[in-house]
């Protein structure tokens, strides 16, 4: 037997539901004696680091994060670059949530200042997002009370008023948000305008995005920024494996228990797998690619 690991993030995220439908749909008999499982992690750079490590086979990453880590910049500045970071395939979008309690009377990003928010947990892609918005609206953390909370902590504190705000970038409908907003207590706020702009103009793994009306109950359409979800893994991965892996990942089976299992599960299509790819592919799922005429 063939064990596969695939870190993800905290049980509340969206990670953590796509991981564990993955891993189901690739392990055996999909990919012969393959048993893989999804891991509960801090996120993205959690992640990253664990493979670089050796403490996973792979795992989901923000697009932005992976480039990062690969290329040493960004938030992995001064870090060793992590080499042998590559890609399987670009999932889906997930989109910048910024939840705002509505007797806080926060109506924009500027209105953050002086107030309680949390930025998420160290190792998570959210506070590597919400530092770049904060910054992009020349909000800086001394302006705000900074908690680091994962979405479902941050959410009860905002239900008990203990704190104002709060961001979660993930794909929707979010666990922990959906719960808030049938209290009907909370309102997100949309990250538009000219500091928007800059941050997709100057990061080209960042999109306009906009959250569906009714994606939460009674909050309308909210315009907003998007980074692609990637499974990545090592470069010391087997071609072999990762090629049976990337196959099953794309299988009709798969596409079922993507389609049936979670809402942002549909937006996972192999017309995607390789957009926004700021990593290398790994062998493996290059073969792959090249064979279904995705790569040349």
């Amino acid at each position: 037997q063939t064990f596969f690991r695939i870190n993800t993030g905290g049980t509340a995220g969206t990670y953590y539901p796509i991981g564990g439908l993955i891993a189901n749909a690739i392990s055996q008999p999909a990919v012969p004696n393959l048993v893989a499982t999804a891991v509960a992690s801090n996120g993205s750079v959690a992640n990253v680091n664990a493979i670089a490590g050796g403490g996973a086979e792979s795992g989901f990453s923000q697009a932005d994060v992976a480039y990062w880590a690969f290329t040493g910049t960004g938030t992995f500045e001064g870090k060793p670059k992590v080499t042998d970071l590559r890609l399987i395939a670009n999932l889906y979008p997930e989109s910048f949530h910024l939840v705002v309690r509505k007797g806080a009377n926060i109506k924009t990003i500027a209105d953050l200042k002086g107030k309680r928010v949390s930025l998420d947990e160290p190792g998570s892609g959210t506070l590597v997002n919400a530092r770049a918005i904060l910054a992009a609206y020349g909000i800086s953390e001394k302006d705000i009370k900074v908690e680091n909370l994962k979405p479902n902590a941050a959410g009860e504190k905002v239900k008990d008023n203990s704190l104002d705000a709060f961001f979660f970038v993930g794909g929707y409908p979010a666990g922990a948000i959906a719960e808030l907003t049938a209290t009907g207590g909370i309102d997100i706020l949309p990250i538009t305008g000219p500091e928007a702009e800059k941050l997709t103009k100057q990061f080209g793994f960042y999109s306009a995005d906009t959250i569906p009306a009714d994606t939460y109950k009674g909050v309308g359409a909210v315009k907003t920024l998007a980074v692609g979800a990637q499974w990545v893994t090592s470069a010391k991965q087997d071609t072999t494996l990762v090629y049976n892996i990337t196959k099953a990942l794309w299988n009709d089976n798969t596409r079922k228990a993507l389609d049936s299992g979670h809402a942002k599960g549909k937006a996972i299509q192999l017309a995607g797998a390789i957009a926004g790819a700021g990593i290398p592919l790994h062998p493996g799922a290059e073969r792959f690619y090249k064979e279904v005429g995705l790569v040349k």
